[in-house]
């Protein structure tokens, strides 16, 4: 009689976690030779390993090796000016390096969520690019199970190599553009869409214009929130100027929230910069066609460092320089001037 043998369940990097007792991150580290792990953490988890007969799946094995000749680029959403330049700076990138890209779009925590349990990238690229991309902690810990290399633009996470701007800086400086004009009474109009989780600009950015209006004692900081789109500003402008101690000037997190702030000042028959100062961030050119000030931050070279170090990784080099800060640089135009007295 034959006898048929049931092959033994796949070991995965979860399975050698939950043997030593540590998180999957820390398996990640160690297995990667990465720094922040203590020798006796390692060889616990090395141990762990050896003891579950744990290797690196031939999938994998072959994505790290460039199997595919592809890099899949993941983006919160298209739709929006910062996202679709990084991108198109990546690929050029990419492409110039005679690979392939792959483009993921994971917008809210539904399809992050399915992305991030499916790992679609695991068995279809040699290297991840996540573009500002917010994750909460189950999708990073998740995000150690591709197997491949991953690169962060426009943010940081964990300790992946990654390309950023210092988002603080950048709105420490819009907001000191604005009080050395002369503006008391000014505010800060975010978008967010990210549903539990959070883009560290956002925050970034937020806490850098909270510290300078705490600074100069300019009292609380006044801040609306509206749901990302196109209409976000015009909306967020609508509250701001509902109030009854209305702002001077208004430090918006971007620059397509300061178009459409823009807008919904003219609606009124306010003039910008006599009525309402306006003062966004990006360095997106439609800000020159609205003679908007803005704090460029390099969008396509922050793209363009990180599809670089995405070549070198996937060539086999080891990077020194693990994490890039861009120059960020105040663009000053019409949209922003003294107050009226």
């Amino acid at each position: 009689m034959t006898t048929t043998r049931t092959p033994p369940p796949e070991v995965n990097m979860e399975d050698v976690a939950r043997r030593a007792g540590v998180s999957i991150a820390t398996v990640s580290r160690a297995l990667r030779g990465v720094a922040g792990v203590s020798p006796r953490t390692r060889d616990k988890v090395l141990a762990a390993a050896d003891e579950l007969s744990y290797v690196v799946s031939p999938a994998a094995s072959s994505l790290s090796g460039g199997a595919t000749g592809r890099v899949a680029v993941v983006v919160p959403q298209l739709d929006s000016w910062f996202s679709s330049t990084m991108m198109a700076a990546i690929e050029s990138t990419v492409r110039g390096g005679e690979r392939d890209v792959l483009l993921f779009q994971v917008e809210g925590r539904e399809q992050r969520s399915r992305f991030f349990r499916e790992l679609p990238t695991r068995r279809k690229a040699d290297a991840v690019v996540l573009v500002s991309l917010p994750l909460e902690a189950e999708e990073e810990q998740r995000l150690e199970l591709i197997g491949v290399h991953v690169v962060v633009a426009g943010s940081r996470l964990r300790d992946y190599p990654h390309v950023e701007v210092d988002d603080v800086a950048i709105a420490r400086c819009a907001v000191e553009h604005l009080v050395a004009l002369g503006h008391t009474r000014i505010a800060m109009i975010r978008t967010s869409d990210t549903e539990g989780a959070h883009w560290t600009s956002d925050l970034h950015r937020g806490q850098g214009y909270a510290e300078v209006m705490a600074a100069h004692g300019l009292g609380e900081p006044f801040v609306v929130t509206e749901a990302y789109g196109v209409h976000a500003g015009a909306r967020g402008m609508a509250r701001l100027l509902d109030d009854p101690e209305p702002p001077t000037a208004v430090f918006c997190y971007s620059d397509d929230i300061a178009v459409s702030a823009y807008r919904e000042l003219v609606r009124r028959g306010l003039r910008v910069p006599e009525d309402v100062s306006l003062i966004g961030v990006d360095g997106n050119p439609l800000a020159e066609v609205f003679d908007l000030t803005t704090v460029d931050q390099q969008a396509a070279e922050q793209a363009r460092i990180a599809g670089e170090m995405t070549l070198r990784l996937l060539a086999g080099e080891t990077l020194e320089d693990t994490a890039r800060l861009v120059d960020f640089r105040l663009v000053e135009r019409g949209s922003t001037a003294p107050p009226r007295r």
